[in-house]
Formats: structure tokens, C-alpha cells, sequence
């Protein structure tokens, strides 16, 4: 059974936005990573140097230091330096949160307009 041609168009739009978000999903989807990440949340002040959270985690710094900058890199994780200090902080104002939200979004109208279609169609032709 083929696809509708609006069907296919709407499915590429939505791969599309998540190849777009796949260094968010790699940056969050390693369980040392979400640990960072939740050290961060957590803490009782903004801003955590890599000492504190490699005592959180316990792992090694240079663990940690990687570990910060590929989140740095997926844009969920500041830092901000004071004197020769630096203090990782989770970033609030990342639109990497509104273009996840928005992913979210649209799978959802996808999957809705796939059911509507009858999606799937497991009868044989």
C-alpha cells in the first residue's frame, strides 16, 4: 500500500526537525550526561564548578570536563566564568527547549493525522 503524497511530505518535514535536534537527543541520552544534567538542576546555587560535580557523579574531572562540553555544545549547559573560575550552569534560556517542545508538538499532530488516514494498515492489499 502506498503512502498519500501529503503523508510522506508531512513524515520528511518531522525527520527533518529531528535530524536538526539529534545532537540534543545524544547530548541527553547518555545516563553520565543526564547525571551532569540533574547535578546542575539540582544544586542549591547556580553555577557548579567541575570539582563539585565530579564529587557528585563520581567521576574523574576530565570525565566531567567532556561530558560538560558536549552538553555545552547541544546548548542545554552555560558557563560563566568569575576570576579564573568556571561555574556550569543548566541554561534556561536555550531555545534548544522550545525547538524540543515544538518536535514534541509535531510528532503528535503527525501521529494524529497518520491515525486519521487509517495509519497503520496491516491488511494485506
Amino acid at each position: 500500500m502506498e503512502a498519500c503524497p501529503e503523508c510522506i511530505q508531512i513524515r520528511t518535514a518531522l525527520a527533518r526537525e529531528f535530524r536538526e535536534l539529534q545532537p540534543l537527543f545524544v547530548a541527553l541520552g547518555d545516563e553520565t550526561r543526564q547525571r551532569i544534567f540533574l547535578s546542575l538542576l539540582e544544586a542549591d546555587q547556580v553555577g557548579l564548578r567541575t570539582e563539585a560535580l565530579a564529587e557528585r557523579t563520581h567521576l574523574s574531572r576530565p570525565s566531567v570536563s567532556h561530558h560538560l562540553r558536549v552538553l555545552r555544545e547541544a546548548g542545554v549547559v552555560g558557563v560563566h566564568r568569575v576570576g579564573t573560575r568556571n561555574y556550569y550552569y543548566a541554561r534556561a534560556d536555550s531555545s534548544r527547549w522550545k525547538d524540543l517542545l515544538d518536535l514534541a508538538n509535531h510528532i503528535y499532530a503527525v501521529v494524529q493525522f497518520a491515525k486519521g488516514q487509517g495509519y497503520p494498515n496491516l491488511e494485506e492489499p
